[in-house]
């Protein structure tokens, strides 16, 4: 459910070059170039695949920081491929409907992808944020499970469980859900402060039951 940080858009901004997919998953293995593991993540965010997920996302434990940002959006762009132009086209529609607010018109917008194309888990993730932001925590939790059961990687609806769970007033399995997000994705600079926060604050409940 979170966004991409603003500094892995811009790092996919720079030029991509026309190497095809083949050789950028190649070119993830030269841990002796991280220029090359960077536009090789480039190149995968406009070819890749979901079946790339798993080496895209080793990149997100790169010694390089670069490399690191780039994989965190690489991942989100191939999250957010159909495979299906009129699903592409209803995908953009949703996110500007929710861009702009209009919750109600952007769940209405990701119901049609999921009748149309159910198992592409971004559809289901989006309409989770779209409850969650309308208040409406138990039907973003069954989004939340059908994006798991398609995209065991995505740390963004892990994330989103643990803000659920916030709301519920559930800080226990928050705290294990924001745990299992920083498992897939170690950078998640918010989720590490949650993560403090809500030990700390198991940590006084605990002394004040004593």
């Amino acid at each position: 459910m979170i966004a991409v940080a603003l500094a892995a858009l811009l790092a996919l901004a720079l030029p991509v070059a026309a190497a095809p997919r083949d050789d950028a998953l190649r070119a993830l293995e030269d841990r002796t170039d991280p220029v090359a593991r960077r536009q090789a993540l480039r190149t995968l965010a406009g070819t890749g695949t979901m079946a790339d997920l798993p080496r895209i996302a080793l990149a997100l434990r790169d010694p390089d920081q670069g490399v690191r940002l780039v994989a965190e959006a690489a991942m989100w762009e191939v999250w957010s491929r159909s495979g299906d132009l009129e699903v592409d086209r209803l995908f953009a529609a949703g996110v500007q409907d929710m861009s702009e607010g209009r919750w109600t018109d952007a769940v209405t917008t990701f119901t049609k992808i999921i009748a149309k194309k159910p198992d592409f888990a971004e559809g289901w993730n989006k309409r989770a944020t779209a409850y969650y932001l309308m208040g409406e925590y138990k039907k973003s939790l069954a989004d939340c499970d059908e994006v798991m059961k398609r995209n065991p990687f995505h740390y963004g609806a892990l994330s989103g469980y643990g803000m659920i769970y916030i709301q519920l007033d559930e800080p226990r399995r928050a705290l294990e859900y924001y745990e299992r997000a920083l498992d897939v994705n170690p950078n998640l600079d918010g989720v590490k402060n949650a993560i403090e926060i809500l030990h700390d604050a198991l940590i006084r409940k605990r002394r004040e039951s004593i």
